[in-house]
């Protein structure tokens, strides 16, 4: 019975990376064709940026959401291509909970999202960049995605070289993890239903923190 368990377990997770993949690839298909233009405000992303109408929120017809699921910074590089060409006029990036949950080092993540920076800044230099910190998680009332609170003392070192990093490139650090962390420092559990993704308050919250940059 216990074998079977096991077996069951697999193929429920392959199952899962199957269908997580083939979303991914439905998502990137479609971002190649659809245009950016000098006008727009891109949200680029993992899941936390998919899972929001950022244009509904902001009530901004110009926002643009080029967030994918489960998407590392180490994997950004390989769809920037119709974002950087299309020159827009604001980019809002938010990356890296994936790769801390994968175990890659802070510093490996930050030097990934330097590598964004730095393609915009040659490609695109017209575009005021804006990146926002890795938001808190909460494995304490959630137990759904056990790697990324496993790895949750990296969120904050990382959210410190993030901050050095755009000091240094002269970009735009924005502190959303202070917005949503509870007193112990954990997302708050009024703004999530499994501890790393937000319900709709949570987005509310991140609305307001973004206000004075959405322009």
């Amino acid at each position: 019975m216990k074998r079977i368990l096991i077996l069951a377990a697999a193929l429920l997770a392959a199952g899962t990376a199957c269908a997580q993949e083939a979303y991914r690839e439905q998502r990137r298909s479609l971002f190649e064709l659809l245009p950016i233009r000098s006008s727009d405000i891109v949200f680029l992303g993992n899941s936390l940026t998919d899972g929001c109408e950022w244009s509904e929120l902001f009530d901004n017809r110009h926002i643009r959401n080029r967030g994918i699921s489960s998407d590392r910074a180490c994997e950004l590089a390989e769809r920037l291509d119709p974002i950087v060409e299309g020159h827009p006029k604001r980019l809002f990036l938010m990356i890296g909970i994936n790769d801390l949950a994968g175990g890659t080092a802070p510093g490996e993540v930050v030097a990934d999202i330097a590598r964004v920076i730095d393609r915009f800044q040659t490609d695109s230099r017209w575009t005021r960049i804006f990146v926002q910190s890795i938001l808190p998680v909460n494995g304490r009332d959630f137990d759904a995605y056990r790697n990324h609170y496993a790895h949750a003392d990296r969120i904050v070192p990382t959210n410190e070289l993030l901050k050095a990093l755009c000091e240094e490139k002269g970009v735009t650090y924005i502190d959303v993890w202070s917005a949503l962390a509870d007193g112990e420092g954990l997302l708050d559990k009024r703004y999530t239903n499994d501890g790393v993704h937000l319900v709709g308050e949570g987005y509310l919250v991140w609305r307001d923190v973004l206000k004075p940059y959405v322009k």
